[in-house]
């Protein structure tokens, strides 16, 4: 199993295939507009617009679950995001990311990449990094800020890129 045998609800909707990223480094990253790790957006969108041309993505997925600091309609957070922040790496639909009704995609982070509360994401803007072949490489706390992430994102790319997978 890697990350590519999963799919998400865009936030604009329609189903998007994670296979669709194939060959890409990827951090995935559970979002909410209204906590006080909020202002990562902005950190997000310049890790995105510096590396996204070496082929790094950033995926969002809004989440509700902690203190219900995600608590607008799809449109809300898309419109919030873009006006705010600027960011224009892919959001996707609203999503559970622990319990019984977590999305399987992050059943599958969390179990690829266990953090202080075993598998169980504690808060909003938990982060999974994952190499361009799938499989997650790091998981970094909420409030671990982008711009500590370089360095590990500046090694996935150019790892790929010595193994010739560009």
């Amino acid at each position: 199993m890697t990350v590519y045998d999963y799919s998400a609800e865009t936030i604009s909707g329609g189903d998007k295939s994670l296979s669709d990223f194939k060959r890409k480094v990827l951090l995935i990253v559970n979002t909410a507009s209204e906590c006080g790790f909020t202002p990562q957006y902005k950190g997000l969108q310049h890790l995105y617009e510096k590396y996204h041309d070496q082929g790094f993505e950033i995926l969002g997925f809004p989440c509700n679950q902690f203190g219900k600091q995600e608590p607008g309609s799809e449109q809300d957070i898309e419109t919030f995001c873009q006006k705010n922040y600027g960011v224009t790496f892919p959001m996707f639909a609203k999503v559970d990311v622990k319990g019984n009704d977590a999305h399987p995609l992050f059943k599958y982070l969390t179990e690829e990449a266990s953090g202080m509360l075993n598998d169980q994401i504690k808060w909003n803007f938990t982060k999974f990094l994952v190499d361009r072949e799938g499989h997650v490489i790091d998981r970094f706390a909420p409030q671990t800020k982008p711009n500590k992430l370089e360095s590990d994102i500046e090694q996935a790319l150019n790892k790929s890129k010595r193994l010739g997978q560009n």
